[in-house]
């Protein structure tokens, strides 16, 4: 166990410090501030870094409300339990299915109606994320004591009343959690979007970029890391990858700690 154990962190520590040591000398602010020009012969992930916020916004904005509202629902509300087993059953089997089958669904369903776009990738990417949001939702509202629920309803209070004053707040740990986890798959996510959202370098608003092409970091990184040329750059967005992905793994366990806390208090 112990040589299983070294062997993990061994490799682990192997990869992280090979994308660093290659990676962040290749890091500019030249780099990570402007949008490529062919014309003056400069590579900027500008456009890249503002998509992939926009892709996580959009997808957050659609998918928090179904994955909660269903959580909800089927463990506060639903009284057909085989339903409920059914529904569950398909959003395990959902969240095992390869994400390029989920680029392929995308890419009939909304690129061939909203064209290959940012707001094509993010309905995309909801689908993907929403059996994650489903379950650690539902995981986090089954930690609430059904004694605080008697409770509430024994001092009158209605069924929504007891949802939203007493639930909701005992498990708002367990919702943001899987919210930040969410962004971190979201952020890590390129087979998908390589259908949906495509592949370019344009620099736009929010609202004028859901209707057009746009790559994200990791779409980024596939396409410059194909290139002879563009290796160092595809390093260097990998290592700001792995910051990032390090910061949301440890906003998670931080917030987690924060709210439990709160709750013994």
């Amino acid at each position: 166990m112990l040589l299983c154990t070294a062997l993990t962190a061994g490799l682990t520590m192997f990869l992280i410090g090979y994308v660093m040591i290659k990676g962040i000398p290749n890091i500019t602010w030249e780099l990570v501030s402007t949008k490529p020009s062919y014309l003056a012969d400069r590579i900027g992930i500008l456009p890249d870094i503002l998509n992939t916020l926009y892709i996580v916004i959009a997808t957050l904005i659609a998918v928090l409300p179904l994955g909660v509202g269903a959580a909800i629902y089927l463990n506060e509300y639903a009284e057909n339990k085989k339903l409920v087993s059914v529904i569950e059953y398909a959003s395990e089997t959902l969240s095992g299915i390869p994400s390029i089958i989920y680029g392929l669904v995308g890419m009939l369903l909304f690129s061939n109606n909203f064209g290959t776009s940012i707001l094509a990738g993010a309905m995309t990417l909801v689908i993907m994320n929403l059996p994650t949001i489903l379950r650690t939702t539902q995981e986090s509202l089954k930690t609430v004591p059904q004694s605080y629920r008697e409770g509430a309803f024994g001092l009158g209070a209605g069924k929504w009343r007891v949802i939203r004053t007493v639930v909701l707040p005992g498990c708002i740990d367990g919702v943001i959690t899987g919210c930040i986890l969410t962004v971190g798959r979201i952020v890590g996510e390129s087979a998908a979007l390589l259908f949906t959202a495509g592949f370019a370098h344009t620099l736009n608003g929010f609202f004028s970029s859901l209707r057009r092409p746009g790559a994200t970091l990791t779409v980024a990184l596939y396409l410059y890391a194909k290139e002879d040329a563009g290796l160092g750059v595809a390093f260097a967005i990998a290592a700001l990858l792995m910051a990032l992905t390090f910061l949301i793994n440890m906003s998670a366990v931080f917030v987690g700690k924060y709210f439990e806390k709160r709750k013994n208090q």
